[in-house]
């Protein structure tokens, strides 16, 4: 019964997201009905001890990337450059192929360590400016930029600066670049497979007459961009480029300031206690924080006039986008916390513990939690905390090198995590205007792909010993 409690309050929950319900008012809901059904007494406690204390330390800590992002994806928007982009991908790869075009513009940026959720907001502005001049129906973009940026290379390419690929080397001391191999090889499988089903999912589409805005009305479309000159397309770049480039200096330079902590006391009556930050948990925002803010400024640099005639009204717009998709994100968050704290949740993760193969097993385990979490990093993060120790107990049993159950555990995390409560699947709907019901297909289509490249790199490794 624990279990079934568990399991329907995910049901109901991606049945709500799925048809179109604010997941800020029913993931709460969903949360505390499955506590008031395993007991009644702790409604109150874990709303406020551990719902309500997740959400808003995940906003303490995401907020500023979120509505930096926004903005850095309006300014972007505003000055022309998109457009500017988007001609030159043309001329480049041709109006038919914008879809490999926006996958590998996510890639470059997600591989570079710019945050998933920022690539959200950089890249549709000419996503949309690609797919319109292609005729290419609105409905495909989210499932374009999760493949971009939600897939290969946010945990399957080795080195990747992604939080997915970075959480298993606190518990397999290994490094990022762990089995480059196996990891390269999920990639392309991911890639070919992915960009085969979105270019399907095309032909398809215009064998039946339908363009950009034939079924689903346009809403949240980038603002019309009426100059005559564009940008050079180097220009336009730069800003993108400066955020890959400054987010991974910072990301050097900041511990090496700092160090391990930083404290200081707050000039106020009486006699505070010192406030201490821990660097090396934050020191990864406070890099993104900065490389977008050398991005928008950089944007403000080429383009002050152009941006900035419109940037009250076009800057009101992103900063409610970036309060929404917080909230949503959040919202999840306390949702996953709330749920994996059950007896329901413990049950469920001790039955996966009894798959035999130690490789299948951590698969489907954590894959099986980041789906219940809606979270691959949170997913994980359970599941490697509960199992690291078997994990490493069975792999030297069977002689299996760790750097193996780092990238499967990687890949895994970013499987099953993009159901419908998602939180990036719910920020990237929101961001380009459309619903599940629109969109979502696309997207579990390129769940499906992510989750099956995990087992196809497990079979690789059992059957040639690739590492």
């Amino acid at each position: 019964m624990a279990f079934l409690i568990v399991l329907a309050a995910l049901v109901f929950l991606m049945f709500v997201a799925y048809r179109g319900y604010s997941v800020i008012l029913f993931a709460p809901v969903a949360a505390l009905g499955a506590v008031l059904l395993t007991d009644p007494g702790l409604v109150a406690p874990m709303f406020s001890g551990l719902f309500m204390d997740k959400m808003v330390g995940f906003l303490k800590n995401y907020f500023p990337v979120f509505l930096l992002g926004a903005i850095f994806g309006k300014v972007i928007e505003l000055s022309g450059f998109s457009r500017s982009i988007v001609a030159a991908t043309i001329r480049v790869v041709g109006a038919s192929r914008a879809m490999l075009a926006i996958v590998l513009v996510c890639a470059l940026l997600t591989y570079g360590g710019v945050s998933l959720f920022v690539v959200v907001f950089a890249v549709y502005p000419f996503a949309a400016e690609l797919f319109r001049q292609g005729d290419i129906p609105k409905r495909l973009i989210p499932g374009t930029i999760a493949l971009g940026a939600f897939t290969f290379t946010m945990d399957a390419l080795p080195g990747t600066p992604q939080i997915q690929n970075i959480i298993p080397t606190t518990f397999f001391k290994t490094n990022t670049w762990a089995a480059p191999w196996l990891g390269t090889v999920g990639a392309v499988f991911i890639l070919i497979v992915g960009l085969a089903y979105l270019e399907w999912r095309r032909r398809a589409a215009l064998a039946a007459g339908e363009g950009y805005a034939t079924k689903t009305p346009l809403r949240n479309e980038p603002a019309e961009f009426n100059e005559v000159r564009l940008a050079h397309p180097m220009i336009a770049l730069l800003p993108l480029i400066v955020v890959g480039v400054a987010n991974k200096v910072l990301t050097l330079v900041i511990p090496a300031r700092y160090g391990e902590t930083a404290s200081f006391i707050p000039a106020v009556i009486g006699s505070p206690a010192p406030v201490v930050q821990e660097v090396s948990k934050i020191a990864a925002i406070w890099a993104v924080e900065g490389a977008l803010l050398l991005g928008i400024a950089t944007v403000f640099l080429f383009a002050w006039k152009t941006v900035a005639k419109r940037f009250a009204d076009g800057s009101k717009d992103a900063i409610g986008g970036a309060m929404l998709s917080a909230m949503n994100t959040a919202s999840e968050y306390g949702f996953g916390a709330v749920i994996a704290a059950l007896p329901g949740f413990l049950l469920f993760a001790d039955t996966l513990r009894k798959i035999p193969d130690p490789l299948i097993n951590e698969a489907v385990t954590v894959t099986a939690l980041a789906g219940i979490t809606g979270s691959a990093s949170g997913g994980m993060s359970i599941a490697l905390a509960a199992m690291a120790d078997t994990f490493i107990q069975n792999a030297q049993a069977a002689g299996i090198p760790l750097e193996v159950f780092h990238r499967v555990a990687a890949m895994a995390s970013g499987g099953m995590d993009t159901l419908p409560h998602n939180g990036a699947v719910i920020t990237l709907l929101a961001v380009t205007g459309l619903t599940h019901r629109e969109a979502y297909k696309d997207i579990f289509a390129i769940t499906i792909v992510k989750t099956l490249a995990v087992f196809l790199i497990i079979g690789i490794f059992y059957l040639t010993g690739l590492v």
